[in-house]
């Protein structure tokens, strides 16, 4: 269901219906699977999807954020600043200028 939808808001009870488990019972099992909570994985998922745009399709940094579920570009550099190490426009670069060298 994360990886699916991604981009849409999700209430982590619904996930925890899904599969049957009580909300505390499944954050304790998808931390235990994942390392993280099942939001911070979904942001991961969104910032990974967003980079490939931005690299792959040469989207902006405000049509992938928006595009993968952000409801805030500020929010989204900041994420993504802090989870890839550089902002959007920098690191894009760097990955497709790596992708050109090899």
């Amino acid at each position: 269901m994360l990886r699916s939808g991604y981009a849409k808001r999700m209430r982590v009870e619904d996930l925890a219906d899904a599969v049957g488990m009580s909300l505390s019972s499944f954050h304790q099992h998808f931390r235990a699977m994942t390392s993280l909570s099942p939001l911070q994985f979904q942001k991961q998922l969104r910032l990974i999807e967003a980079r490939r745009r931005m690299v792959s399709e040469g989207a902006s940094a405000s049509s992938a954020a928006f595009a993968v579920g952000y409801e805030s570009v500020p929010q989204f550099t900041r994420d993504y600043g802090k989870f890839f190490g550089q902002p959007p426009l920098r690191d894009t670069k760097a990955v497709r200028s790596r992708t050109l060298a090899a």
